[in-house]
């Protein structure tokens, strides 16, 4: 008399298959995440702008309506107060002695001239008398109470602010 047992457990197709359906989701997960972090990244930027520009408000009101003329002692004195830190998101933390802190350069051009990179990363272009235009480009003539921001973006162009 002969027994017929079935073994219980998965096929060499049945494993191999959902092997492959996880490395794709694992595939699509890596290729969409630097992608996310930039963003992320980006999106920290333009509230660092916004916060620059809120300082600069800020000034402009302690000062008769002058525009800051030291922008180091600016930094100091309205946006790294009571230790607060002004610093780029590109992946240094507070405590990293490498973190990378926003500066501010004088720009007369219309359009800046170069991409993102890391010369540019940390950099907040500044330029009286003007204010944004399309694009990034900004539109001179405004007044020597008017300031123009812009800063470079990781994922690309350039984001400008106002006051």
């Amino acid at each position: 008399m002969k027994i017929n047992r079935k073994s219980k457990g998965f096929t060499i197709i049945e494993v191999v298959l959902v092997l492959a359906i996880a490395g794709l989701i694992f595939m699509m997960v890596f290729i969409a995440l630097p992608a996310l972090q930039r963003s992320q990244r980006d999106t920290q930027r333009k509230s660092d702008l916004s916060r620059a520009m809120t300082g600069v408000t800020s000034y402009t009101q302690n000062n008769n309506g002058s525009l800051p003329t030291n922008w180091a002692t600016f930094t100091t004195q309205y946006l790294t107060k009571a230790g607060d830190s002004f610093i780029d998101p590109s992946g240094a933390g507070d405590n990293d002695t490498s973190a990378t802190y926003y500066g501010f350069k004088s720009s007369s051009a219309v359009t800046l001239a170069s991409s993102f990179d890391s010369t540019t990363q940390n950099i907040i272009y500044y330029t009286t008398g003007a204010t944004c235009g399309a694009g990034g480009s900004i539109t001179s003539g405004a007044g020597n109470r008017k300031v123009a921001l812009r800063m470079y973006l990781e994922g690309g162009g350039v984001t400008c602010q106002n006051n």
